[in-house]
């Protein structure tokens, strides 16, 4: 996997995780607001069921006062009651039942079958003693008990909340119910709304992310095709900067060898020559010849060491064999005395375990800056400093020639070539560049940090 597509990979998968973290976060409260908001509804229900049941109670209590406070318990009496009892009804399933006691039914207008029967051993669907619970309501002063029994209209079993009161003075279980299949329907479409809800909003956050993994993947494939065609345009101009600096190079060993080497060997030639001749005539013509191949060996020692200044130049054995701090001390002498102009140079702290890489660059930036100053500053004076602090080295030419405007000429297409070249060499090796230059002078700073060479 490439560099950038890694990027991109690292750009999409936190903020994939971090929707799926909202993601979760959101179910998990939306969650608990359903659940306390479907709480809240039952609650609600239930009330309103119970307030209504303590309504029919009171109704049902009221309707036979007259014969409970009249202190009777004749069979007559008894029978009036259940009979008031039994024609009060409300809805479809509204009805009114009685029980002793001891589990009797003594009433119960939907089911008649049951009257006579004890029923304190009855359970409903789910187990639970029904009547045992509601006669110890009616005994406790009266309440509530959710149970199921049998539901006339639908007639199958069906959840029922029940209300009890004890009629003390006959030792009777009186009571009604509500049926909870509608309650539980609402909440079941509740509970099946909430669901869609919830499943809507995890819905939109992963289309959301979706969209956002296209925009970064998309921004990222743009940006790779941009920096693509950037590197591109880039490495074509340093291809052409590389011929250039070629080019140059080799004519300025043209140069060198044509103007200095060639036409001093042409010269040793012609003197050898002539030697040759000289030394086959009389005693005065090889004084003569003697005299000649003496400046000869003068002239060969010349191009000896012209010879030696054009290797120095292209690769110093001075670097390879004493290190940076040497060969740029060589540097700033030769150059004093090939241009005339003095330079101090200065050493700082220790470069013996200097990479090698970083020692070229360095030196190689010496080499320009110091022929950039020849050529164009007319400087009386240059001042080079080489500098190590911890794993921090950095390399100070610093002249005070007339100066040049620096961003002109770094952007100039005919011009600043040694300038980008000394910018490029840094920039390969991870280090930080800066040239100031103004009237009063010009200052050419190269900094590297060798943590980043290791």
């Amino acid at each position: 996997m490439r560099l950038r597509q890694k990027v991109t990979v690292l750009a999409i998968a936190p903020l994939i995780v971090a929707l799926c973290a909202i993601a979760l976060f959101v179910r998990e409260q939306a969650v608990t607001l359903a659940q306390q908001q479907r709480a809240t509804i039952q609650r609600a229900y239930l009330d309103s069921k119970e307030a209504e049941l303590r309504h029919y109670v009171a109704l049902a209590t009221q309707s036979i006062a007259h014969l409970t406070r009249s202190g009777r318990s004749d069979p007559a009496t008894l029978a009036e009651a259940k009979r008031i009892l039994a024609a009060l009804s409300y809805g479809d399933d509204g009805y009114f039942f009685l029980y002793d006691m001891q589990g009797n039914n003594l009433m119960h207008p939907r089911q008649p079958e049951l009257v006579g029967t004890n029923m304190w051993e009855w359970r409903d669907t789910t187990g639970e003693l029904t009547i045992q619970r509601l006669v110890e309501r009616a005994r406790s002063g009266g309440g509530f008990h959710r149970y199921f029994w049998v539901k006339p209209s639908a007639a199958k079993p069906a959840p029922k909340l029940g209300y009890v009161v004890p009629v003390a003075n006959w030792g009777w279980t009186m009571g009604t119910g509500i049926y909870l299949d509608d309650v539980e329907a609402a909440l079941a479409q509740v509970d099946a709304q909430q669901s869609r809800n919830i499943e809507e909003t995890l819905l939109w956050i992963a289309g959301l992310a979706i969209l956002a993994a296209l925009a970064v993947a998309s921004g990222g494939l743009a940006l790779n095709i941009s920096e693509h065609r950037v590197a591109d345009a880039k490495l074509k101009a340093l291809a052409q900067r590389v011929v250039e600096s070629q080019e140059e190079e080799r004519a300025r060993l043209s140069r060198d060898l044509h103007d200095g080497i060639s036409q001093a060997l042409v010269s040793v030639k012609l003197q050898l020559e002539a030697g040759i001749i000289r030394l086959g005539g009389d005693e005065e013509k090889r004084q003569q010849a003697r005299a000649g191949l003496e400046r000869t060996v003068e002239q060969v020692k010349s191009v000896l060491g012209e010879v030696r200044r054009i290797s120095h130049d292209l690769r110093p054995s001075l670097l390879d064999d004493m290190g940076l701090a040497p060969a740029l001390d060589h540097l700033a002498s030769e150059f004093g005395q090939h241009a005339g102009t003095p330079v101090r140079f200065r050493a700082e702290g220790a470069f013996e375990a200097l990479p090698e890489m970083a020692g070229t660059v360095l030196f190689r930036i010496a080499q320009e800056a110091l022929t950039n100053a020849e050529r164009h500053a007319g400087a009386e004076r240059i001042d080079m400093a080489l500098v190590r602090h911890g794993c921090c080295v950095s390399l100070t030419i610093a002249d005070d020639g007339a100066g040049f405007d620096a961003d002109g000429v770094a952007v100039h297409p005919q011009r600043g070539i040694g300038l980008r070249n000394m910018m490029e060499r840094m920039e390969a090796i991870g280090g930080r560049f800066a040239i100031d230059s103004s009237p009063a002078g010009t200052c050419v700073t190269a900094r590297i940090d060798l943590k980043e060479q290791a």
